[in-house]
């Protein structure tokens, strides 16, 4: 296709592009209601609160379809032949007017929102026709651009230009994408492109040749009109849109005719979805003190989802002139047909007609939200100046005067974005445990510290004094025996002196020794008086190191009275620690509300009304009994028993049996416990409870004890061989509690991860069973269940690797491939990485690689590979993607990088 000319066999010519010095600031930008001059780019921007109120609040805006005309020049076969002719047409762009030549006397004149000379440049088409269009669509509106007219007359040129090799030349689709690229933001916002044709009444994917007749799906409630068949691209780069473009445009049907050598023969509808992330204003709260205040609450974020549709359609024809014969003749009464259908449709609008024939033709149905939908809709109609053509021309300008009077409800489409808000809300939760967990750590390690340094400075103060008295003690008590073995020598020496002098004098005088013992006993006393003071000194001394002692001791309450303050201060730190721990479980009840209502509102949605979902939460599957004192496991075995434990199953008192079955699911919960368990027949006992009792609280606590004893490998096979899994199957049939479902589903995901069990799960209807628990909803059930097919996949990847198995999954056999892709982004932490490694498994089979990409798991683990938050989950995506050969066809084929 040429760069810089008309896209149709008649006209070789370039458009010749209008001087600055002569371009007029006409505008061709739809008016909001009540307002004079505005354009709805502009507008919508400038009053983006009044128009989230209207699209929020159900009521839409009011906006008429808007009509642009368009002259082609003459083509060389023109100038030859209608030399002496005049144009059939005379415009007064200045005037928005155009006047059709019945002759050289006569004229009709027709008023359009815009009229576009053949001078009219590529840009400022698209700036009067189409940008008001785009910006609508960038804030929040649906909006269709859409080119008409006969065949040769420049539509493909007006809208699908590629203008590869002068930018200038660009058509309506390229620009619009250049715009909406540059206005949306890569982190938080997404735009996805369909590329189709409809051909002979059938809807055919430009972008997959293959995928050659796509159905229509219509909403029953809304009216919105969808193609879930058809391929959708996400956009990243202006390069990717060029690509995108020229691959639809060599799959799209043309043929050569008299009228153009390159007649389009089918409708070309290009379809921009775009999501954009925005915070909705709150409204305020008036402050009861004081009426002037008011307290606004947080933003809430928002999803605006919004569609472009731009259609070039194919061109009308008469046979006669067009020259068309056999299957070219048959495609041109298509084309006649759809257009005559969609020319009646806005013939009943315009008239306000009580039925529009919308489901005449596909093209119609297609176009249901353009003509008197919710969608700003602006039209291109493009005539040639040929006066042979006359009546061509005369038609389009009265298709394009009907248009002008249909009306549209314009409305945005708004929802309320529970992803983020719950992602926002885990993100907080993680750095207030995490800085939790920081100030315990460091408030114990702080404590430690003061308490041993405290321990270490009364231990060294007691040992200290305790030294001392020690040492007083006895040097105290060596200066005593000192003492009194000198004043036993002292007494011996003079006994002996005293004795010989004693004998002289008595030889000499004649007197006894009774004179000196008087004396020598006198001495002695003195000496025992001296011997008793310096005793009493001694005392004194030892009272005063015990005063000295009490004083240490003293010290040492100081030191308490500094334990007793810390242990104030660490009272306070736990009362602290509990405000934090009960702010977290306030974000975990939030963020389980935010889901519970997403879901809600998911169901009301699908159903059109109300719906009713579960709110109560369980205890987790090993608290199976009631809240209370339980009878330690050591306990309980040396007074009652394991064997007198298993009779009390068949009591027939219910609440003796009901107490039974909780002990026995307590002392399952030790592995220690199991193996006695089992050979004493608990279960068989078990299994019998669960197929004989109705009540739900045994069919519960019984089916957490099997989920419990199922965790031993031993255990696994004994159950399969007592049917317990077809126990389990019919219990989670016939269970409505949450809690009862999810022991089932724990105890099945347990049996999931035995590399011999597989077979017999599946023939037994575990796998089925499994699955059919989602119904549920609930969190913890759907985490049991993803658990198991977790499990379940491992398995199989690993019998696959070693060769014991071939053939493509069970589980995609049983169907729950669309379940696990459904949750693989589950805002629910455990499930969706549960679902991840459960993708990346099957997906190392190569046999399964085809269901996964007809599936969109592709897409998954493509997601998987760049937004999983655990770095193992990552790799091990990437290599599966990498190693496998139909992944990396599939992956080329799509343009799609790792």
């Amino acid at each position: 296709m040429a760069s810089n000319g008309y896209r149709n066999g008649t006209n070789k010519g370039a458009i010749k592009p209008l001087s600055l010095s002569n371009a007029r600031s006409s505008s061709f930008k739809s008016r909001l209601p009540h307002s004079s001059n505005h354009s709805s780019g502009s507008a919508l921007r400038r009053t983006s609160s009044a128009s989230f109120s209207a699209g929020a609040g159900g009521d839409g805006v009011p906006g008429r379809v808007r009509v642009a005309v368009r002259l082609r020049p003459r083509n060389a076969e023109e100038s030859i032949a209608d030399a002496d002719f005049a144009d059939c047409v005379e415009l007064q762009p200045e005037l928005k007017r155009l006047k059709l030549r019945k002759n050289n006397w006569e004229s009709e004149t027709y008023e359009f929102d815009e009229v576009l000379t053949e001078f009219a440049s590529q840009k400022r088409v698209y700036e009067v026709v189409a940008k008001p269009v785009v910006e609508s669509v960038l804030d929040g509106y649906n909006g269709t651009v859409m080119a008409y007219g006969q065949t040769g007359t420049g539509k493909t040129f007006t809208l699908g230009q590629l203008g590869e090799e002068d930018t200038s030349a660009r058509g309506i689709m390229v620009r619009s994408m250049e715009e909406i690229l540059a206005n949306v933001s890569p982190e938080t916002d997404s735009v996805s492109v369909s590329y189709l044709q409809l051909y002979m009444e059938t809807i055919q994917d430009l972008l997959d040749p293959s995928n050659d007749n796509i159905s229509i799906v219509e909403d029953p409630r809304t009216g919105d009109v969808s193609l879930p068949g058809a391929t959708h691209i996400e956009i990243r780069d202006e390069q990717s849109v060029l690509e995108l473009l020229k691959l639809g445009e060599a799959h799209r049907i043309a043929a050569n005719t008299k009228l153009n050598t390159e007649s389009s023969r089918s409708h070309a509808i290009l379809m921009v979805h775009i999501k954009r992330s925005v915070l909705g204003e709150e409204a305020s709260i008036p402050s009861e003190t004081d009426k002037s205040s008011h307290f606004a609450k947080p933003p809430k974020p928002l999803v605006r989802k919004s569609k472009l549709v731009l259609v070039d359609l194919a061109g009308s024809e008469r046979v006669q002139k067009s020259g068309s014969e056999g299957h070219m003749l048959e495609e041109a009464k298509s084309i006649n047909l759809s257009l005559s259908a969609l020319g009646k449709c806005i013939n009943a609008l315009a008239e306000n007609s009580s039925h529009v024939p919308i489901r005449d033709s596909k093209l119609t149905r297609l176009l249901r939200d353009s003509f008197g939908g919710t969608a700003r809709t602006s039209l291109i109609v493009t005539i040639g100046p040929s006066s042979r053509h006359r009546g061509e021309t005369a038609s389009t300008i009265l298709f394009g005067q009907r248009a002008m009077k249909v009306e549209n409800m314009l409305k945005i489409k708004e929802e309320f974005d529970y992803k983020s808000l719950a992602r926002k809300l885990e993100i907080q939760m993680d750095k207030l445990i995490a800085e939790n967990e920081r100030q315990q750590k460091a408030f114990d390690e702080e404590v430690e510290r003061i308490n041993l340094e405290a321990e270490t400075r009364v231990s060294e103060a007691e040992r200290n004094f305790t030294d001392a008295l020690e040492k007083e003690r006895l040097k105290c008590q060596m200066e005593y025996m000192e003492s009194v073995k000198m004043l036993g020598e002292k007494m011996i020496e003079n006994q002996q002196k005293r004795g010989c002098d004693g004998l002289t004098k008595d030889k000499c005088n004649g007197e006894g020794p009774g004179s000196s013992i008087g004396e020598d006993i006198a001495e002695v006393k003195k000496r025992l008086e001296k011997e008793t003071f310096m005793r009493k000194e001694a005392e004194k001394e030892a009272v005063k190191l015990r005063s000295q002692l009490g004083q240490c001791t003293d010290a040492g309450a100081g030191a308490d009275a500094e334990i007793l303050k810390l242990q104030i201060a660490l009272e306070d730190e736990v009362l602290q620690k509990r405000k934090l721990e009960e702010e977290i479980v306030v974000l975990r009840s939030q963020m389980l509300q935010l889901n519970f209502e997403a879901d809600q509102m998911r169901r009301c949605l699908s159903r059109g009304g109300p719906g009713n979902a579960y709110t109560g939460l369980d205890s987790p599957m090993s608290q199976v009994s009631d809240d209370g004192h339980k009878t330690p496991v050591s306990a309980l075995f040396d007074q009652v028993g394991v064997q007198k434990v298993l009779d009390l199953l068949e009591s027939e008192d219910a609440n003796v049996r009901i107490h039974a079955v909780k002990v026995v699911a307590n002392l399952a919960a030790e592995e220690a416990n199991q193996e006695r368990i089992v050979e004493a027949g608990g279960l068989t006992s078990l299994l019998t409870l669960l197929r004989s009792y109705e009540d739900e609280t045994v069919r519960r606590v019984a089916a957490g004890a099997i989920a419990n004893l199922a965790m031993n490998e031993a255990n696994q096979e004994l159950i399969m061989v007592q049917g317990g899994i077809s126990l389990l199957s019919i219990t989670a049939s016939d269970a409505e509690d949450p809690q009862t479902l999810r022991m089932v589903a724990g105890a099945i995901a347990n049996l999931c991860g035995n590399d011999k069990l597989q077979a017999m799960l599946r023939s037994e209807g575990g796998i089925k069973a499994l699955l059919g628990m989602v119904r549920c909803g609930h969190p913890d059930v759907l985490s049991q269940v993803a658990r198991g097919i977790a499990n379940f996949a491992k398995c199989e990847s690993r019998a696959s690797s070693n060769g014991i198995r071939s053939g493509k999954s069970l589980l995609i056999d049983e169907g729950a491939l669309p379940w696990i892709v459904q949750n693989a982004t589950n805002v629910a932490a455990p499930i969706r990485r549960h679902i991840e490694l459960a993708l990346c498994h099957l997906a190392q089979h190569e046999v399964n690689a085809k269901d996964m990409i007809n599936g969109g798991a592709l897409w998954e683990l493509v997601r998987i590979t760049r937004d999983c938050s655990r770095e193992d989950i990552r790799s091990l995506a990437r290599r599966t993607l990498i190693s496998s050969p139909v992944f990396r066809a599939e992956m080329r084929r799509l343009r799609i990088e790792l």
